[in-house]
């Protein structure tokens, strides 16, 4: 059967997060081209189901990833160290809301923290927001992230789309028109027709959809929105630990024009 995102049954957030909430999990990250998520898509079993809010199944999100002068959370992922975190600031624009999240990596394993923010001016945190950041951060051994010295250093902005295997509770997601936008509004980079692929599993071991990917050929590539798309517009950083997928990719990147990522979200939605 060449199943497409249309015969998939819904999912309401609620559900979706009572079943595979995954807060902490392991990631694994492919680039699809347009015909790979076709037959992807195709092949995943019937019983798979796509979020759906208010009728939507895909929604747009912007993401404020923030660093220190010093660069120290993209230099962590760029040294491969085992204990790394990332803070960024994501809308999403169908529902208005905003959050603070805070990514921290022991090994292999993610957890995700997050907060609902209403601020005006990015990076206006209150002592409540620093506190509970702190609290994530040190939880996972990392107390001394200077959150006063933090910046905004990389915007991104893109399409999702959200599935649930129930038979292994795997998440995955859908990620498409990938923009990277410097935080100065400066440069932008464009991800063009490739889709990132995410699974995200609570075991270690490769689940159903990995092994799903891997059999259309599709592979997984040490990729991260933040570092990745970093290292490619500041090619001087230090980036071997992605060189292989940057050279994956620049043939396919295009250069666009200054401008803000939500600007670029709000054109390419309507």
């Amino acid at each position: 059967m060449s199943r497409t995102i249309t015969d998939l049954a819904d999912i309401g957030l609620d559900e979706l997060n009572r079943t595979a909430a995954l807060q902490t999990r392991v990631d694994r990250k492919y680039l699809a081209t347009p015909a790979e998520v076709r037959t992807f898509l195709g092949a995943l079993p019937a019983d798979s189901r796509v979020l759906t809010i208010a009728g939507i199944r895909e929604f747009r999100y912007v993401s404020v990833y923030f660093d220190t002068p010093g660069q120290d959370s993209y230099l962590a992922s760029a040294r491969g160290r085992r204990r790394r975190w990332k803070i960024r600031e994501r809308d999403y624009l169908d529902s208005g809301m905003r959050w603070l999240e805070v990514k921290t990596c022991r090994g292999e394993r993610t957890v995700k923290q997050r907060l609902q923010i209403d601020v005006a001016e990015r990076g206006r945190w209150s002592a409540g927001d620093r506190h509970e950041m702190h609290r994530a951060l040190s939880v996972c051994g990392m107390p001394s992230v200077p959150l006063d010295a933090l910046a905004p250093r990389l915007n991104t902005s893109y399409l999702r789309t959200t599935l649930l295997e129930p038979g292994s509770g795997t998440r995955v997601t859908l990620d498409r028109r990938l923009i990277w936008t410097s935080a100065d509004d400066v440069r932008a980079v464009r991800l063009g027709e490739l889709t990132v692929v995410e699974t995200k599993s609570a075991g270690m071991a490769p689940g159903r959809v990995d092994h799903l990917l891997w059999s259309i050929g599709v592979r997984p590539h040490r990729f991260s929105k933040f570092a990745t798309g970093l290292a490619i517009l500041e090619p001087g950083l230090p980036h071997n630990r992605w060189h292989s997928t940057i050279g994956h990719l620049r043939s396919r990147l295009r250069e666009g024009r200054p401008e803000t990522a939500a600007a670029t979200m709000r054109s390419e939605s309507s």
